[in-house]
């Protein structure tokens, strides 16, 4: 697992907030990124699988719902993430 590929997004405060919904999508995106490389070489792992299947539905339906409430702000973590847009609204 390499370390220096996690996502770090400042913020215009300065300070973190893991209440908020880019914080929490950032988190599960850095979650997604670790555990990736971990399925590719233990290709049986299913409870990780399933882990990883959870995270992805919880970063579905938050962006989801920052697409729904903010439209611009979804478009500036999509971009930055850089992650494939929602077919569905």
């Amino acid at each position: 697992m390499v370390k220096n590929s996690l996502i770090f997004i400042s913020q215009e405060n300065k300070e973190k907030n893991p209440g908020s919904v880019e914080f929490q999508i950032v988190s599960f995106t850095n979650k997604i990124q670790r555990l990736t490389p971990h399925l590719e070489l233990h290709r049986k792992d299913y409870l990780s699988q399933r882990g990883l299947r959870k995270i992805l539905e919880k970063r579905r339906r938050l962006l989801s719902y920052l697409a729904k409430k903010d439209a611009l702000r979804y478009k500036k973590l999509i971009s930055r993430l850089a992650i494939r847009e929602s077919k569905t609204p």
